[in-house]
């Protein structure tokens, strides 16, 4: 996956696995992930809330050790593995190399503090320069986000500056030291949608000036069709689909993917059309169905599936597009393209002449 891009990729991560020990059980919160980005490219990883995508981000920049975290497999930056350095090793990368946004940019920004002097801190905290120096940087980055008067801005506190004001101070934030990876989680969370839109296409240019990868982080696969060259999908903690987003949205392959997008509302529908939502809930992640994580949930499974864990594999005649999947390839085609049409699954088993398939 993320095969394009030319040379080594800026980062790997290798059968990633991390599990939290609670008194209910083990928490298998990544459960042997595999992906890499490029220089210059963006991965969106989309899924459910609860299906580890934070938790990866988040263990790539050692924020879950102290959380007592078992954590498997590594993560390769420009060929470092993350996961050996040392606490102090990994300090001098995180927020220098590699930077985050996080989700809630009001709970991230310290109340107490100006915004520009959290900025002055981060700059500080990695290179050797004066206050004088890091306040015109500050300055320098809450203008280059889109803030408008940011010299007086910089003086305002957190609560001052609107939900999208604080998104791009965080981002602000993010840039200080002019990173090679950013890990974008849920950047448009609780924004409205123009202000969504202007977020993202902040990041895009952003990524064009700087030539830094991104890994965006979103259950919202609108975000991922805007942003993302390459697209995974998790669930239960699992990558059960990837491939280059154009791929994915134009013909995906998971039963899981094929929900996502069906519960999309549409502009070309009629108004009073329903919405199609994925049935169930997302599975707990102590205990895990057995089988295929997602069976209980999927219209179109068979009995066996209870019984095989599928695993990531190419799909005929697309080698940059995995799924795992235990229905034969040319019956998920046949289904596709009924459910694309619009129908529902029941209709899309009757129509694919496949409505054996539930056993």
């Amino acid at each position: 996956m993320n095969g394009e891009g030319g040379g080594p990729p800026l980062l790997r991560v290798e059968d990633l696995r991390v599990e939290f020990p609670t008194e209910d059980g083990i928490v298998h919160a990544v459960d042997g992930i595999t992906y890499q980005v490029h220089r210059g490219r963006t991965l969106g990883i989309v899924g459910e809330s609860g299906s580890g995508k934070s938790v990866a981000a988040l263990t790539t920049l050692g924020l879950t050790r102290g959380q007592g975290a078992s954590i498997g497999g590594r993560i390769l930056f420009e060929g470092r593995d993350l996961v050996t350095l040392a606490d102090r090793e990994l300090r001098a990368i995180r927020g220098n190399e590699i930077a985050i946004v996080f989700q809630d940019p009001l709970s991230s920004l310290h109340p107490f503090y100006r915004v520009g002097a959290q900025l002055i801190e981060a700059i500080r905290a990695h290179r050797d320069v004066s206050s004088a120096q890091a306040r015109e940087r500050a300055v320098e980055l809450l203008g280059l986000v889109g803030i408008p008067d940011p010299r007086r801005r910089a003086d305002e506190f957190p609560h001052e500056f609107s939900g999208g004001m604080r998104q791009r101070a965080m981002i602000a934030m993010a840039l200080v030291n002019d990173p090679k990876l950013l890990l974008a989680d849920e950047p448009t969370t609780a924004l409205d949608v123009t202000v969504q839109a202007q977020i993202l296409a902040l990041l895009e240019r952003l990524q064009r000036e700087l030539g830094m990868a991104i890994v965006i982080i979103t259950h919202d696969l609108g975000v991922a069709a805007e942003m993302a060259d390459d697209v995974a999908v998790m669930y239960a903690g699992r990558i059960v689909e990837t491939a280059p987003a154009d791929l994915l949205f134009s013909r995906p392959e998971h039963p899981y993917t094929w929900g996502l997008l069906n519960s999309i509302p549409t502009l070309a529908g009629p108004r009073e059309e329903r919405l199609v939502p994925i049935p169930g809930a997302p599975p707990s992640l102590i205990r895990r169905p057995s089988g295929c994580h997602f069976h209980p949930r999927c219209p179109y499974a068979q009995p066996d599936h209870a019984r095989i864990d599928p695993r990531l594999q190419a799909v005929p005649g697309t080698p940059n597009h995995h799924v795992a999947c235990l229905l034969e390839p040319r019956m998920r085609q046949r289904l596709w393209e009924q459910l694309s049409s619009g129908r529902s699954p029941d209709e899309a088993l009757a129509a694919a002449g496949v409505s054996e398939v539930r056993g």
